[in-house]
């Protein structure tokens, strides 16, 4: 049988090693991967010069999310079609329970409105935000293709705060599941207690937002990894912990790793190339996130943890707001809605800044974006590699061109970037999408609503990040 496409000369980066190879696609997956591959009757897309890539899974995204009194800027539509120009193919949201509602009523809702407009595929992680009402729904869920759950060690404020018991029973209830369970780990406690203290007129006049980073110091989220850690412990389980953004807690993921529990840590771009003096600018209430961005020795100790495998993946955490919608903090901190856009620039900046620069190799990239995620995700080898019988999800970007990170000719609906006037190369010259060309020559072309919903089942053995 022939081919309906072939990605001719480029270099495509496998999980054995990168190499110069063809790749043959029939119908929606990889059918042949060598050198020379017959192009009888196929289209045919010159990668010569250029980098293959496994098609990148964000397993942490916001699209539609309503927070704060408003709603992310960056729809399932515009979300995902930044996602292809960044080299993106899956996408994994949340389905959040509103007050009262069951949890696979939420899901029902969540997956109406992303078939409705992605143009990647997607899939969904339940957020339990009340245990004790919702524990008796976990195991349909899990059945139905939904096995990572998430809580929030803070937000008491709208009653989603799971403490350490609540943590250790869902843990224990998804281990009997084989599920996961994400865990937002910020200290309350602490947490809190600085908000409460710093919410004076007196000190948001001196400081303005940089008191969102005086009351968000490391042990915030130190001392909430610790204690989720503590978790797994005593009642087993898996856990993935979201966002991490300190070196320090990356240190203590890796020494649980080491202990032989199945914990695995997640870190952002943000977190790996900017630092906590973004408050000091005019602008600087822009950049707030929660947890937000550190100090530079930080990022270069989780650009360490990722090299050496101690974090597993890198996400986006995407959570885009207006400008307009950011300024309506009227210098009050704690009204600033929280997130940062990242979506179409997360290959590009881990490429340019971690690649290109010498602190990830070619192939330990293509495992933090996309084998890995997919692997700890439930979705591999479907998803998130080069090889024949997967999906042909795949990215070609050029080694070294550059285009500048411009808001106003971006697919985001944001108008602001954490990275604007940046030259970034790792834009999707190309980006397949179950075979089909969805990025051409850096425009999408696409169609929303073409993604689809992945049910997911979790691989029964641990699955670190590969060297």
């Amino acid at each position: 049988m022939g081919f309906d496409t072939i990605i001719r000369g480029g270099l495509i980066a496998a999980e054995e090693g990168a190499r110069p190879a063809d790749i043959g696609v029939r119908g929606e997956t990889i059918a042949a991967i060598g050198p020379g591959l017959d192009a009888s009757g196929a289209r045919v897309i010159d990668a010569s010069g250029h980098l293959v890539l496994p098609g990148a899974g964000d397993a942490h995204v916001h699209l539609e999310l309503p927070v704060m009194g408003t709603i992310t800027s960056d729809d399932f539509r515009t979300g995902t079609r930044a996602a292809a120009r960044g080299g993106v193919t899956t996408v994994i949201d949340f389905a959040t329970p509103e007050e009262g509602e069951p949890l696979a009523r939420a899901v029902e809702r969540r997956i109406r409105r992303a078939e409705e407009k992605s143009l990647v595929d997607f899939s969904l992680h339940v957020c339990i935000t009340r245990w004790r009402e919702q524990k008796d729904e976990i195991r349909s869920l899990v059945e139905r293709g939904f096995p990572t759950f998430k809580e929030f060690m803070v937000y008491g404020s709208r009653g989603w705060e799971s403490d350490d018991s609540v943590l250790a029973a869902t843990l224990a209830a998804l281990k009997d599941l084989n599920g996961m369970l994400l865990v937002h780990a910020e200290s309350s406690r602490i947490l809190d207690e600085l908000i409460a203290r710093h919410h004076t007129p007196d000190f948001m006049r001196r400081h303005g937002a940089r008191l969102h980073a005086m009351t968000r110091p490391p042990i915030v989220e130190i001392d909430a990894i610790r204690r989720a850690i503590a978790c797994v412990e005593e009642a087993g389980g898996r856990l993935y912990i979201v966002h991490i953004s300190t070196g320090e807690g990356a240190e203590r993921v890796g020494e649980a790793r080491a202990r032989g529990l199945s914990v695995f840590g997640e870190t952002c771009p943000q977190y790996l190339v900017l630092d906590d003096s973004v408050f000091d600018r005019k602008d600087g209430h822009l950049f707030a996130s929660c947890p937000q961005v550190k100090k530079k020795e930080d990022g270069g100790r989780l650009w360490r943890a990722l090299r050496e495998g101690v974090l597993s993946t890198i996400a986006t955490d995407t959570c885009t707001f207006t400008r307009a919608q950011k300024d309506r903090w009227g210098g009050d901190w704690t009204k600033i809605p929280t997130g940062l856009p990242g979506l179409e620039t997360l290959l590009p900046i881990v490429y340019t800044k971690g690649v290109l620069e010498g602190k990830l190799s070619l192939e330990q990239m293509a495992d933090r974006l996309s084998a890995s995620p997919a692997r700890i995700m439930g979705l591999y080898p479907k998803k998130g590699t080069i090889r024949e019988g997967s999906d042909a999800d795949l990215t070609i970007i050029h080694p070294t061109r550059t285009f500048p990170v411009d808001p106003a000719r971006m697919e985001t609906n944001a108008d602001w970037s954490p990275y604007e006037g940046w030259e970034l190369a790792g834009f999707a010259r190309t980006t397949l999408s179950r075979g089909e060309v969805i990025v051409d020559d850096y425009r999408v072309v696409g169609r929303e609503g073409r993604g689809r919903f992945l049910p997911r089942t979790l691989d029964s053995e641990r699955s670190p990040a590969r060297g």
